[in-house]
Order: structure tokens, then C-alpha cells, then sequence
């Protein structure tokens, strides 16, 4: 277990999370996001970096007062360490670190870390308690030649041939989608190894994987290969086993529309004034309207012609249609701002404060809390070395 009388505490004692100590050896997104979780919700995250810093921080533009976003995005809450591993004495304050955490966050390559004494069997001799995430990008038994990047596994994994207009390219998702997925995934381990840890007082190493993190968040697409034999293949905007369930023209736009179950579809029908066509045997359910989706396109696509996004909007949720504007990533934030759920946090005081994005989960008793803007490069590197030099209490 980490030291409780000398470790750095913040002054606001809340959060779930409060009295866990992280050591962050990760960089880039995945382990960075899953350790900004942790430390929004009340873990105190020692984030270190090589004298050059963290990846991110170059990542530009966008920038804001010079410092890339992308950074910004991903390291509020936390406190900055820089360390040259390949020096002696910084590497044996890493140990030190490591000696002291309750959980440590790595994103070496596989093996990457031995030669710092910083690997899991060397960390727990020390730290018999500690909980050890390991982040890769295709798990410990691969090529190590083989480096994480979240266009690699979008491309390797499948995603990529399930994105793009039939006809056209595969894409890439607009974000690192299995970066996040599998920060998230990291998270949810590594709070899992502490309740494990807090029954019967035993740390251990967990590994999270992109390329694992990818099969797994691909769900009913994998699930259709390994369950039904089937291959997926790119659709555009369609969904293959529900219509309407896409963007769709209207008179001034597109509007996303979806008919999940039968019931949707019939007030989707009602408002526009198709009543006829839930009891057409070629569209009466899910199954049927999927298979006939080019028959019943045309119909649908007439009447939406000659209403607006803001009326369709607004008459089919009223009775129940799930539909939604094309938003930019502004109009996704005013939106949200507008449903009450005050996407943004500004983060520190003054010239150093940088708004970001919420905590996605809120809790009754125990809030995530905001109490750091993103580090600078070491910005606490002198009350670390203090205190990771200092006898343990």
C-alpha cells in the first residue's frame, strides 16, 4: 500500500477515489484518459514525463495560449514529474513512486520498462499490494515491432471496412475511437484489481489491449463474425439490421431518423402522414422494413421532402421518434448546455484556468472534482523529488 503520512494531498479531501495514489507512466490517450478519470473522481495522479514531455504536448494546432489542446484534453487533475529514466537517480525515484503507489499505469512497449526496474514483478516485490495496468496496443505476446497506434487497430481490427460510403474508401472514425475505448477499459479494471485488493489484501497486474479493446467495442459487428459466420461490410450511414436508422434528406438538410422498434415506426408514419404503411406486410416489422429498406426509402424520403429539420424535430419527439440534427462539435456543446447537463468546467485561476469538458458521470454524494488545470512540463517536479526523498513515515 502507498505511504498515508508523507504522500502530497490535495486540500479538498472529496471524491471516491480519495486517498489512492496513481503513478502515471503512460503518455498520448489511452493511459492518459483512463488516469484523468481517476483522477477527476479524487485519486491524486502523478503524471511523469521524459525531459521532453509527454507526446501531446506537440500535438498542435489547435492550441490555446500555445498549448495543444489535444493535451489539455486528457491531463487536468493531475501533477507533472519529469524524469529521465536512463539516469540512475531519476530512475530510482520512478522506483520509489512505484514503491508508494497503489496503482501504476503503464504504456511501454512489452518489456519495455525492465530495464528501469520499473516491470510488474520488480514493482510488486516492493509493492506486494499494488494494482499494475499495463496499456498495448496487441497485448504482451505480440511482436513487439508492433506499435499501439489507434489507426493501426481502426485498420486492423476491421472498423475501417465498415466506414466510408459503400462505393467509396474505407475511413477512419473521426476520433482515436479504441484509444478511448480502451481507457475507459483500463479504468474499469483497475478499479475492479482495488475491490479485489480491499477483499483480500492482494495487488496484481491487469493488461488492456487496443486491438482487444476494438473486438470487443465492435459488438454486434464482431458478434456477427464469430456468432454468425457473417462478414460486415460498409454500409455508409445504414444500420444492418434496422430502417429507417440513418440520415435521411429533408428539405433543408439531413435529419437522423430511427425506428427501432414497431411502434416507432408507426407514429414516424402517422406524422408524416403515411398511415398505411405499418400494416403493409412488407414493412409491418423490424425484419421486413430491413429487408424491403430500398422499397421503403422512396416513401419516406417524399414526405420528408417537404418538412424542415426544426419541425420534424420537434413533432417526432414529441410521440416518441428518436431523430436528431447533423451537429457540429459546437452545436453538440450548445445542445448539451441546453438539456441542462453543463458540459464545461473551467479548471484553475486566472491566466492559468482552461475550460474542459465534464466528468461523464455524476455522482449523489461523492462529485468528481476539478482541482488542477493540466501541468506544465515538471510544473511539480520539485515537491515530488521532496517527497519521494524523504523518509517514508
Amino acid at each position: 500500500m502507498a505511504d498515508e503520512a508523507v504522500r502530497p494531498r490535495d486540500s479538498d479531501p472529496r471524491g471516491p477515489l480519495h486517498g489512492l495514489l496513481v503513478a502515471d507512466f503512460s503518455r498520448i490517450l489511452a493511459g492518459p484518459y483512463a488516469t484523468m478519470l481517476l483522477a477527476d473522481l479524487g485519486a491524486e495522479v502523478i503524471k511523469v514525463e521524459s525531459p521532453a514531455g509527454d507526446d501531446t504536448r506537440t500535438w498542435l494546432p489547435p492550441v490555446r495560449d500555445e498549448v495543444s489542446t489535444y493535451y489539455l484534453a486528457v491531463n487536468r487533475n493531475k501533477r507533472s514529474l519529469a524524469l529521465d529514466l536512463k539516469d540512475e537517480a531519476d530512475a530510482g525515484l520512478a522506483r520509489e513512486l512505484a514503491a508508494r503507489a497503489d496503482v501504476v499505469i503503464e504504456n511501454f512497449k512489452p518489456g519495455g520498462l525492465e530495464r528501469f526496474g520499473l516491470h510488474y514483478d520488480a514493482v510488486r516485490e516492493a509493492n506486494p499490494g499494488v494494482v499494475y495496468a499495463s496499456i498495448s496496443g496487441f497485448g504482451s505476446r505480440a511482436d513487439s515491432a508492433l506499435p499501439g497506434y489507434d489507426l493501426m487497430v481502426q485498420a486492423i481490427s476491421g472498423l475501417m471496412s465498415l466506414t466510408g460510403d459503400p462505393a467509396g474508401p474505407p475511413y477512419r472514425a473521426g476520433i482515436s475511437v479504441f484509444d478511448v475505448m480502451t481507457g475507459l477499459h483500463a479504468s474499469i479494471g483497475v478499479l475492479a484489481a482495488l475491490h479485489h485488493r480491499d477483499l483480500t489484501g492482494e495487488g496484481q497486474r491487469l493488461e488492456v489491449n487496443l486491438l482487444s479493446s476494438a473486438l470487443s467495442g465492435l459488438v454486434n459487428h464482431s458478434s456477427a463474425q464469430v456468432a454468425g459466420g457473417e462478414t460486415p461490410y460498409r454500409m455508409g450511414n445504414a444500420h444492418p439490421s434496422l430502417f429507417p436508422y440513418e440520415p435521411l434528406p429533408v428539405a433543408d438538410g439531413d435529419l437522423v431518423v430511427i425506428a427501432g422498434n414497431d411502434g416507432q415506426f408507426a407514429r414516424l408514419c402517422g406524422v408524416l402522414g403515411l398511415p398505411d404503411l405499418p400494416d403493409d406486410p412488407r414493412f409491418a416489422h423490424n425484419q421486413d422494413r430491413t429487408a424491403h429498406r430500398e422499397q421503403l426509402r422512396p416513401l419516406l424520403l417524399e414526405r420528408l421532402a417537404t418538412r424542415t429539420k426544426k419541425e420534424l424535430f420537434h413533432e417526432l419527439l414529441a410521440v416518441g421518434v428518436p431523430c436528431a440534427p447533423i451537429n457540429t462539435i459546437g452545436e453538440g456543446v450548445a445542445f448539451a448546455e441546453e438539456v441542462g447537463l453543463d458540459p464545461v468546467v473551467v479548471v484553475g485561476e486566472g491566466d492559468a484556468a482552461v475550460p474542459t469538458v465534464r466528468h461523464p458521470i455524476s455522482f449523489s454524494t461523492t462529485p468528481p472534482r476539478y482541482r488542477l488545470p493540466p501541468p506544465g512540463l515538471d510544473e511539480h517536479g520539485a515537491e515530488l523529488r521532496a517527497w519521494l526523498t524523504a523518509p517514508r513515515g
